[in-house]
């Protein structure tokens, strides 16, 4: 067992009871440089080794603040890199719990060479094994890469600190004015946080999204067993269209929904569902966010931004490296139109794009609102690889707005011959009949229903093969 650190016992607090077992206690810094005495190096700064998250094997680490303040040196590395190994030859998920002052300047080049070993170790397990950082205290500099490069990052909503560049050394800046290492500016703005909470409280939903992940690539046995009704009719589904948020509780088994880079462009919602016991991926548009008393607290355009595509496509990739299949609910009119959309928007959609039609796991869309333009091909469209599209009856497919397209149309006309045309329209290019009467909706569904037809529509791809083109991977 492990010595009464701070670090030790934030695993005791994350881990299933007595089940942690140390790995090189007994490791301590080789560099004397500076009057670095091995005595003043215990664990050299970083508790390491093994336990189990509800029964399911996973490698932690915990940097020790009370060690030269959680420094970053050569064994320090070694220990991380070695569980890292451990991890992959065992195919289990790395969980790292991150309060370090950075780089040890006293070990100069073997802590950069520290850094680089480490930084090789999680590209080499990333879309292998589940990868998860807690930032509980300072992450700051080249450490700060050790995050954004795993998988999902949890944040403690006031110690936790992510910077490359301190706030104070931003020209223009400081940290009164705008603190961007603050969590509440890295989950809502950077997007490089996923949960913002309290320290226990993200012991608890790391926990919580570890028993939604397999715990590797080939994992192929993580299921429940299902207590909900496969066929429960979810009643006024469609009265929560514009918030998916709620509306993916009400079709999840039990009510079941993580949410991912929930500060983080929010007229995307991203997460994990269960459906029939199994983990299911969703990204879905949003335009509205309810708060707990069921008001309104923020409203978006039926828009995909650039950042709502860089997050949608981040999950999607995820969940094709580690076999969850992918659920997507369209509700999109057209593409962000601000300054800095136009910017990044049109690589950023083809990042989505390239992501889904990329991907070959099962995959299934619902449009349940409005679906236009080029913005409803990028949502998971037949077009681009939708295994089963299905549609609500409101639900419209089209260009775009039948009164937009006929003052194009008849443009130059009088009032009551726009006004016919865009009657016109309405019925015959954007009913969602239409659209299904050409093969790119597979049915109409009542909102309702909506859970047991999604289930079964993954319950029949279960068995999808799709062979590709032989490369190493696309350029988008």
């Amino acid at each position: 067992m492990s010595s009464s650190s701070q670090a030790s016992q934030r695993i005791f607090s994350l881990l299933d009871e007595n089940s942690f077992v140390e790995i090189g206690a007994q490791v301590k810094a080789r560099s004397t440089d500076f009057n670095l005495k091995q005595t003043e190096t215990p664990s050299d700064g970083v508790v390491t080794g093994y336990g189990v998250i509800g029964g399911k094997l996973v490698y932690v680490y915990a940097q020790d603040a009370s060690v030269l303040g959680g420094s970053v040196g050569e064994m320090h590395a070694k220990k991380i890199a070695g569980l890292y190994d451990m991890a992959l030859k065992m195919g289990a998920p790395v969980i790292g719990l991150i309060d370090s002052a950075g780089l040890r300047l006293q070990e100069a080049t073997d802590a950069l060479n520290a850094f680089g070993e480490i930084y090789r170790r999680q590209v080499s397990a990333s879309g292998v094994v589940p990868q998860i950082t807690a930032i509980l205290g300072s992450c700051g500099g080249g450490l700060a890469l050790f995050p954004t490069m795993t998988d999902f990052t949890f944040m403690e909503e006031k110690s936790g600190k992510l910077f490359v560049n301190s706030p104070n050394v931003l020209e223009g800046n400081s940290k009164e004015k705008c603190d961007t290492s603050s969590a509440a500016w890295q989950g809502s703005e950077a997007g490089n946080v996923d949960v913002v909470a309290d320290e226990q409280s993200l012991y608890a939903q790391i926990r919580e999204l570890v028993s939604l992940l397999p715990s590797n690539n080939e994992d192929t046995e993580s299921f429940d067993e299902c207590a909900d009704d496969l066929n429960r009719v979810c009643e006024n589904l469609d009265g929560s269209v514009d918030d998916p948020a709620l509306m993916l509780r009400q079709i999840s088994d039990n009510g079941i929904f993580f949410e991912t880079k929930r500060d983080y462009a929010k007229e995307m919602v991203t997460g994990f569902i269960k459906l029939n016991g199994a983990t299911v991926g969703v990204i879905a548009n949003r335009s509205v966010v309810y708060d707990e008393k069921g008001e309104v607290a923020e409203k978006f355009d039926n828009v995909l931004t650039a950042h709502a595509c860089n997050k949608a496509a981040d999950l999607v990739s995820f969940c094709d490296a580690f076999e969850i299949p992918v659920l997507s609910l369209t509700n999109v009119k057209g593409f962000g139109a601000t300054k800095c959309d136009e910017r990044h928007v049109a690589k950023s959609a083809a990042k989505l794009v390239a992501a889904l039609a990329a991907a070959t796991v099962p995959k299934v869309n619902v449009v349940t609102g409005k679906a236009y333009g080029s913005a409803y091909v990028v949502m998971n469209s037949k077009a681009i690889g939708s295994d089963m599209t299905f549609a609500w009856p409101d639900a419209e497919i089209g260009t775009m707005n039948a009164e937009h397209a006929a003052k194009i149309i008849a443009d130059g006309k009088d009032s009551a011959t726009v006004a016919d045309t865009a009657a016109a329209y309405e019925k015959l290019q954007n009913n969602v009949e239409s659209a299904a009467g050409r093969g790119y909706v597979d049915a109409i569904i009542s909102a309702a229903d909506t859970r047991k037809y999604v289930i079964g529509a993954f319950e029949m791809l279960y068995s999808k093969r799709e062979d590709r083109p032989v490369r190493k991977h696309t350029t988008v």
